[in-house]
């Protein structure tokens, strides 16, 4: 129950979350059966080191892990 809150929470706050000017607008990507952190940061990252994207989409989207589960929506800054 209270991590449903807590879901619910964040989403509200990203709802009304409004990036800086000049700042790249983030995408959001569904996770797919099959799909990992590692997997989703090498196809959607800038080509650089795939762990620092990793712990950008972890950190953008308050992950405490890398568990994720499909049908999961994801921002990717």
């Amino acid at each position: 129950m209270a991590l449903a809150a807590a879901v619910c929470a964040l989403a509200m706050m990203l709802g009304f979350a409004s990036p800086s000017t000049g700042a790249a607008t983030p995408t959001s990507y569904r996770v797919k059966p099959g799909d990992t952190l590692w997997s989703i940061a090498a196809a959607h990252g800038s080509g650089g080191d795939v762990r620092a994207a990793v712990y950008a989409i972890r950190s953008a989207n308050h992950l405490p892990g890398a568990t994720i589960v499909p049908g999961q929506t994801l921002m990717l800054p």
